[in-house]
């Protein structure tokens, strides 16, 4: 069969012809690999798949927002600055922006994003097959992470039934525990509340009492030298007098009643009696030492003699 022969008409545009064809293609590819990055793929990626009548809708969520994590992270929502939206103002290159063009808004996809960190991709996915929303997943976020772990494990079963029980189980043990801490911290501030208003009377009674030995020292260096030295035997006989009152009262009735609770639980609590009255003779004898005080006296003091 013979062949058709071009035209020379023909024959000459045929090169330039094909020479147009190979630049406009070379040309076209040169843009493409000079404008089109991976990341820039991706996010026309997304952005196509939105704009597709319901295309986004069909994609999982966990693949949904394993790439919007993915966006976010690497910030590759700035490479949208530039374009133009419908109603032609130009895009600053933001995540909202990115968010928005997706048609979501930002609090859902920091949410999802947020529960992908949190239970994994696997687990995720199948709590949105169990139809579990964000209000229980943001219960389960907050529990410690054995229990979250543990419904992390359930929940990558695929068992819905066994999940629900066992997170209404957790759940229920996180309130009761909760509440215990709860009461615990109310117990704690009112204790403290009780003694910060004891240590308060204290500080209250220590200031009178320094107010009262201020006056007395006023007082007492105004007065000449013999009268000055009986009131400070009345001031430091009026303390001796109190604590041996002390310990003739409180103390003894103190020991009293160790003695005869130790004595019913088959307790000896001598031990411990007799450590406070060392400790209070150690401090005695500090003081006789500390100014030379003689061990024994011959006859009465002459100052107890006195008025």
């Amino acid at each position: 069969m013979a062949r058709s022969k071009a035209k020379p008409a023909e024959q000459e545009q045929l090169p330039a012809l094909n020479g147009e064809v190979l630049t406009a293609t070379q040309n076209a590819m040169a843009a493409t690999l000079a404008s089109h990055s991976d990341e820039r793929d991706l996010l026309n990626q997304l952005l196509g798949q939105a704009q597709m009548a319901g295309a986004f809708e069909e994609f999982s969520r966990t693949v949904r927002t394993s790439k919007l994590a993915y966006v976010k992270e690497n910030k590759l929502y700035k490479a949208i600055a530039g374009k133009k939206t419908p109603n032609g103002s130009e895009l600053s290159g933001t995540w909202e922006e990115f968010c928005s063009m997706l048609g979501i808004s930002v609090d859902k996809a920091d949410m999802d994003i947020t529960n992908l960190r949190a239970f994994g991709e696997e687990a995720l996915e199948s709590m949105s097959r169990m139809g579990i929303g964000y209000r229980e997943m943001r219960q389960y976020r907050r529990l410690p992470d054995d229990q979250k772990a543990a419904l992390i494990e359930v929940a990558q079963t695929g068992d819905k039934e066994a999940f629900v029980d066992l997170a209404e189980e957790i759940i229920a043990k996180h309130a009761k525990e909760k509440q215990e801490l709860t009461q615990r911290l109310d117990d704690v501030n009112a204790d403290y509340e009780a003694q910060s208003e004891v240590m308060a009377k204290k500080t209250d009674d220590l200031d009178k009492t320094r107010q009262e030995l201020e006056k007395l020292r006023k007082r007492i260096q105004a007065l000449p030298a013999s009268e000055a030295v009986s009131e400070l035997r009345l001031e430091t006989t009026a303390v001796a007098f109190e604590a041996e009152a002390k310990i003739r009262g409180a103390l003894r009735e103190g020991f009293s009643k160790l003695a005869e609770l130790g004595s019913a639980g088959g307790d000896d609590q001598r031990v411990f009696a007799a450590g406070l009255i060392r400790q209070l003779e150690i401090t005695l004898a500090e003081v006789r030492s500390e100014f030379h005080l003689p061990a024994e006296l011959d006859g009465t003091p002459a100052w107890m003699g006195q008025d």
